[in-house]
């Protein structure tokens, strides 16, 4: 199963868990090193407990492609500003 860290409340780290439509709220302190903002988390399911196992690393770097992929896209796209430049 896979958790995205959505955002930061104080101390506290937000993790969306979308197969279970579920949030999982930890302390910073339980995050993985180099946990930031939209970092894809490989997590597993224990009773009604979430534990983080790993960044997924795999799911990083298809993310990031998808990303730039779409930004490629966006700039071909572009036929420049309406505005003239003095």
């Amino acid at each position: 199963m896979k958790g995205v860290l959505d955002r930061f409340e104080g101390n506290q780290a937000v993790i969306l868990i979308e197969a279970d439509k579920a949030e999982l709220i930890i302390s910073k302190e339980k995050l993985p090193e180099g946990s930031e903002i939209n970092t894809v988390f490989k997590i597993a399911k224990e009773k009604d407990d979430y534990q983080i196992l790993a960044i997924d690393q795999e799911a990083e770097k298809d993310a990031k492609e998808t990303t730039a992929d779409l930004l490629a896209k966006l700039r071909a796209k572009s036929n420049g500003s309406k505005f003239k430049k003095n």
